[in-house]
């Protein structure tokens, strides 16, 4: 993975000219019980803004639970679609939305796809289920990883070399900031909802600080757990 660039829970793959981000769920903030913090809609649209602008890349893929109600398409839902749509255009980026588990009204804002491959014969596919398709590198979202490092918890990108049908896997934290987060440091195989983990020892943690604009690269957790 060291032709990718991490930022902002996205990743770009400069061979691909490709930004993907996962699991924006939106409309959250719409259907939840209790008043978030933060507006949702400027929140997500002001830092996909700020990922164009980092990488100008040629498409942008989403990949899967683009929307968070299963059963209703909100508003707030909707436009906040059409905002993140625009952008995309006014950077001249293909727009892509691929399929989720939650995104059974996703038809209705656009013509998704169940699956989408890169230029660089990567595979953006949600997550939720086994992709049929053979692809040297999967991209995946799904299971909201974060890792908790000196009692804080933090977003982090899952990697897995040849872990997948001898494929690579890279998991991506969800782009919205409402999920928590799955706790994934003694987590095993069995406990990630993804059928591309099925090993969690061979998977190396990912971690941004953009504060600093840094990227962090753990080893495997079969090594890094000791030194948690």
């Amino acid at each position: 993975m060291e032709d990718a660039e991490f930022a902002d829970r996205g990743v770009y793959l400069p061979e691909a000219d490709a930004l993907v981000i996962a699991d924006l769920h939106l409309g959250r903030d719409a259907t939840s019980n209790v008043s978030l913090p933060l507006g949702e809609r400027a929140d997500l649209t002001s830092r996909f803004e700020t990922l164009l602008d980092r990488f100008s890349p040629e498409e942008v893929v989403l990949a899967g639970d683009v929307l968070h109600a299963f059963d209703r398409l909100p508003d707030e839902a909707r436009e906040t679609f059409d905002d993140l749509q625009n952008l995309a255009a006014d950077a001249g980026a293909d727009f892509v939305p691929v399929l989720g588990n939650h995104d059974s009204r996703l038809a209705d804002l656009t013509d998704p796809s169940d699956e989408y491959r890169l230029g660089d014969g990567t595979l953006v596919c949600h997550g939720h289920e086994v992709s049929e398709s053979v692809a040297p590198r999967y991209v995946v979202g799904h299971d909201h990883p974060a890792i908790e490092i000196e009692g804080k918890r933090r977003p982090c990108y899952l990697w897995g070399p040849e872990t997948f049908r001898d494929s690579d896997v890279l998991v991506l934290p969800a782009f919205t900031r409402f999920a928590s987060g799955a706790v994934v440091n003694d987590m095993c195989g069995s406990d990630f909802q993804t059928p591309f983990v099925t090993s969690a020892n061979s998977f190396q943690p990912i971690v941004r600080d953009d504060d600093a604009d840094e990227t962090y690269r753990f080893p495997p957790f079969g090594e890094f757990r000791e030194l948690l």
